[in-house]
């Protein structure tokens, strides 16, 4: 081969490898921007991001850029979408933007479905209309409720004719943006129709009870008379004893039940001499129906009341919470002697200037 001939090939040979090189580094120096990139940490303007039903990854990036995501380009996030498999598996929802994220951790929780968790709960004694005053303030729980009354908003349960009193479980649940509030609320009845047959099918022999409806409704009248929780037992055990010998229950809060609108938060006379249907002091045997949303404690309690003689309990008076247990109406009378003068020297104290 002449010398200017392999001149000439070594010429090509030298371009070639320093194309190659340039190539080498540019592949380099794109892949290392790219991981650089996919760390970076974001810095939004707005609390979450939704990704509604058809959107786009293009769309995405949009409403990412409008959060005041400003990291990378487009093609940055395309290109990590496909590295990551998220492209075009990005799932519908409301997605956190105040943790700390990179861009990577932010598509990762797009493809994996990590939505914002919502918390609604329901108290222990809550009644019907606390429970829907707190959903009708639950957001963003969508609304689909508000102009039912309680007969109608059971038969779109699926449960007419049902009374709603104690029917949903006191417990935490858990929703994303999109549910609605009857979706909590089957939620919850379900889990209280889980809880009552449980207890139920569990309960002590010789209750005075013929129902699963009529553990729950006195599993209610236990949970709006107990101040402590280690009560429970007790309480349930005089209501037990005194349904068994036909004495009327007598309980305030089921006469406050059946005030409803009209109590003012003090109980007269007049009140407990007033027959209702939820009236105990003029009535005998459980109320109609339940007064509140009972736990799984009062559930426990109705079904395994406290062993003993006590028939009569009055609060102690000292801001525990706690009540005297007696089991004749001479010793009952004595406690409820101190329950006043404990009132009366509270009301005093209060009145002294400080």
């Amino acid at each position: 081969m002449a010398p200017r001939k392999r001149g000439c090939l070594r010429i090509v040979l030298l371009l070639v490898l320093a194309l190659l090189l340039l190539a080498a580094v540019l592949i380099g120096w794109g892949w290392q921007a790219q991981k650089v990139f996919a760390g970076q940490l974001l810095q939004p303007r707005a609390e979450s991001v939704i990704i509604e039903p058809g959107d786009s990854f293009s769309r995405v990036l949009a409403k990412l850029r409008a959060a005041g995501i400003d990291n990378g380009r487009d093609q940055q996030w395309q290109l990590l979408a496909r590295q990551l498999d998220a492209a075009g598996k990005l799932k519908v929802g409301e997605y956190d933007l105040t943790q700390p994220l990179t861009v990577s951790e932010l598509l990762l929780r797009m493809r994996n479905g990590k939505v914002v968790q919502h918390r609604l709960t329901i108290v222990e004694g809550w009644n019907i209309r606390q429970l829907r005053a707190a959903l009708a303030r639950a957001t963003p729980l969508e609304q689909t409720t508000a102009e039912l009354d309680d007969a109608a908003l059971m038969a779109a349960l699926g449960f007419e004719g049902q009374h709603p009193e104690g029917r949903f479980l006191p417990e935490t649940y858990v929703y994303q943006r999109g549910d609605s509030d009857l979706d909590v609320l089957r939620r919850a009845h379900k889990a209280m129709a889980q809880a009552l047959e449980q207890a139920w099918q569990g309960r002590a022999e010789g209750l005075p009870l013929d129902s699963p409806y009529e553990l729950l409704t006195l599993a209610s009248i236990i949970e709006k008379e107990t101040g402590l929780a280690a009560e429970r037992p007790q309480i349930a055990g005089v209501f037990v004893r005194r349904l068994k010998l036909g004495m009327r229950l007598q309980t305030d809060p089921t006469v406050i039940y059946g005030l409803g609108s009209a109590y003012d938060g003090n109980i007269r006379k007049v009140d407990l001499t007033t027959d209702t249907p939820y009236n105990t002091y003029t009535r005998s045997g459980l109320t109609p129906s339940p007064i509140a949303m009972p736990g799984r404690a009062a559930l426990e309690a109705a079904a395994h009341p406290a062993e003993g003689d006590a028939l009569y309990f009055v609060a102690i008076g000292d801001g525990s919470g706690g009540h005297v247990f007696s089991s004749t109406y001479a010793q009952h009378q004595v406690a409820v002697a101190g329950y006043l003068q404990r009132l009366r020297q509270a009301r005093q104290s209060n009145a002294l200037p400080q």
